[in-house]
């Protein structure tokens, strides 16, 4: 199972790749791979090697966020290429681009060559969730989602709070301030809230509101707790409107009931019925 460590500041931050193992050296196999395991990707493939360049056409790697596979000849133009990849990920990208790159005007280098790239985004699901929280609720609703084609990018603060093994699909994101990881969610995926604690629940939820663009915002929890965050979030100036479309309690209406296992598939009900029947 891959994994990677990245330290931010004082922030500590290792994402686990369930169903991906150590990473292909063969571009083909990581396109079966990460496709599979629901790890967005691109491919990119030099269209067309003009002069001295460091490989030719039909060149090829695949760039996820954390890793790469295969090569287009190393060097600027590499680097460049994977920086390129990595903001169209960023960006939720879905369309291909085209890149023509002098190699000595525009990277610097000896070569007198030119190349153009072509980048194709890949991976990315119909449906995404971004699950706050790896508690009794999270682990349970994790397993019902698995098979279901929901990518689901799983955050807790606890470094042994994730199971060992992770179903397909899912990335465990073990990070010390969860709210943080908000900048870094894809545009238009769900979210649900529900850490092990209140203050990381709040932080992450306004974090949420504050950024916007998501396809449905949930928060676990009693009319209680709802009410006093409620009264918090309009304090802290956050607009009604996004305060209102704040599923809490969280799950399909009539569905479940307060165990675990209960409340994920109430949960899952709701996220699958936004599903398009094309996706997973």
């Amino acid at each position: 199972m891959a994994s990677r460590t990245h330290k931010i500041d004082s922030a500590i931050r290792v994402v686990r790749f369930g169903g991906a193992s150590d990473v292909p050296l063969d571009w083909r196999e990581a396109l079966l791979v990460w496709e599979r395991a629901g790890i967005p990707h691109v491919l990119v493939t030099v269209i067309e090697a003009l002069g001295s360049t460091p490989r030719g056409a039909g060149a090829k790697m695949v760039v996820r966020a954390d890793a790469q596979s295969g090569s287009i000849g190393g060097g600027n133009l590499e680097f460049e290429a994977c920086a390129t990849a990595r903001r169209l990920l960023a960006e939720g990208a879905h369309e291909p681009v085209t890149e023509k790159v002098l190699l000595g005007p525009d990277l610097g280098q000896c070569c007198g060559g030119g190349a153009t790239l072509f980048f194709e985004p890949m991976g990315r699901p119909a449906v995404a969730l971004a699950l706050f929280g790896a508690g009794h609720v999270g682990r349970a609703l994790v397993r019902v989602l698995d098979g279901t084609g929901i990518r689901v990018i799983w955050i807790d603060s606890r470094p042994d709070g994730f199971p060992e093994a992770l179903p397909d699909g899912v990335s465990a994101v073990t990070a010390s301030d969860p709210a943080a990881e908000v900048d870094m969610l894809p545009g238009g995926c769900h979210t649900l809230v529900m850490t092990h604690s209140h203050d990381i629940d709040y932080a992450v939820l306004s974090s949420i509101l504050r950024r916007g663009g998501f396809a449905s915002v949930g928060l676990i929890g009693s009319e209680t707790k709802w009410a006093r965050f409620r009264r918090r979030l309009v304090d802290a100036g956050i607009p009604k409107e996004k305060i209102d479309a704040v599923m809490c309690p969280i799950g399909l209406p009539g569905v479940g009931g307060k165990k675990p296992a209960e409340i994920a598939i109430a949960t899952a009900a709701r996220l699958l019925q936004g599903k398009p029947e094309s996706a997973g």
